[in-house]
């Protein structure tokens, strides 16, 4: 019939409505999805510096300052997490540690034993590169809280090595052969009680030794390069140094040798000294040379203005010639 034809056509045409209505209401959503993503995308990067982004070894050290290291190191924070100065991962297994120099070889089948799998020996770490055991960032060599025994074998371009917080017990002369371009040394918080004499005297370029808080007895010979040695709490005597073990270091500024068991100030101290820390040992005297000359009181020392004292049992106020020529007097006991 004739209104049976205009009700299916009706039905039809609403079909079609709704088709063409979920039609448009697709890329109207698109559309709506594209307007918000750039509005995210922008939202997280409004905060972030790209011009400064560029961040790479040649420039690593003007953005971090690796000199500052123990400053920006926190050790009081024991949170699993990684920082400048903490261990690399560890291989579980060091002896499936692949080899670049060699080319790998197609495994050859064993015959078949009753006596159980036999086991590779496993690799110590002490004889693994250094930097699979440590942090190695341009030429330097972080081994902070790597449980290492020796100074593990260093790149020949080191040039800053970080070993504290280790069990090293001894340092070798062989420790570091060849290393030419070595400024500085940190071994702070270690077991170590004997160096060989020749462990640093060959190193050119070391500037920097710093020893705290191990147990030596003795010092070895030092380089003429350098300018800082921090020996603080050892177990260091007066016979410990060798004679005149400072004269010839004519670059040497900061001497730090507290917390030791000294008897008396070495001498004579390099004109280039600017700190010397010797408080808290056994010092009971101070010879009248120890400081100025005493045939010449026009002599003024003016780099020399940081000399600690304090902890010794020192009247120093018995020793007045001993400081004419300093900008300053020692700190320490002046009754």
């Amino acid at each position: 019939t004739l209104a049976g034809c205009r009700m299916r056509t009706l039905a039809w045409l609403g079909i079609a409505s709704l088709c063409l209505g979920a039609a448009w209401a697709v890329p109207a959503q698109e559309e709506g999805r594209k307007v918000e993503k750039p509005k995210a995308d922008l939202a997280l990067y409004e905060n972030l510096d790209l011009d400064n982004y560029d961040l790479t070894l040649d420039n690593y050290g003007e953005i971090l300052d690796l000199s500052n290291y123990e400053e920006l190191y926190d050790y009081s924070d024991l949170a699993p997490k990684i920082e400048v100065g903490t261990l690399a991962p560890r291989p579980k297994n060091p002896a499936a540690v692949p080899n670049p120099g060699t080319t790998a070889e197609t495994p050859k089948l064993q015959p078949p034993t009753t006596a159980g799998p036999v086991r590779p020996a496993p690799v110590p770490p002490q004889g693994l590169p250094s930097c699979l055991l440590c942090l190695c960032i341009g030429t330097s060599v972080y081994c902070d809280d790597a449980d290492l025994e020796h100074i593990p074998l260093l790149p020949p371009e080191t040039t800053y090595l970080y070993a504290r917080f280790n069990r090293i017990g001894t340092i070798r002369a062989s420790d570091f052969t060849g290393l030419k371009k070595l400024k500085r040394i940190d071994l702070t918080s270690n077991f170590i009680s004997w160096a060989d004499v020749d462990a640093f005297r060959l190193l050119p370029s070391l500037q920097e030794l710093i020893l705290p808080e191990n147990r030596l007895t003795a010092l070895p010979e030092l380089p003429r390069s350098i300018v800082r040695l921090d020996a603080r709490l050892n177990r260091i005597p007066s016979t410990g140094l060798q004679p005149e073990a400072f004269r010839d270091l004519k670059q040497l500024q900061f001497l730090h040798l507290s917390d030791n068991q000294l008897d008396y100030i070495p001498v004579p101290l390099p004109e280039s000294l600017r700190s010397l820390h010797l408080q808290n040992n056994n010092i009971q005297t101070i010879h009248e040379d120890t400081f100025c000359n005493s045939q010449d009181h026009s002599q003024i020392r003016r780099a020399l203005e940081d000399i600690r004292l304090d902890g010794n049992p020192i009247n120093l106020s018995l020793f007045p010639n001993a400081y004419f020529c300093l900008p300053r007097l020692p700190t320490g006991r002046f009754f």
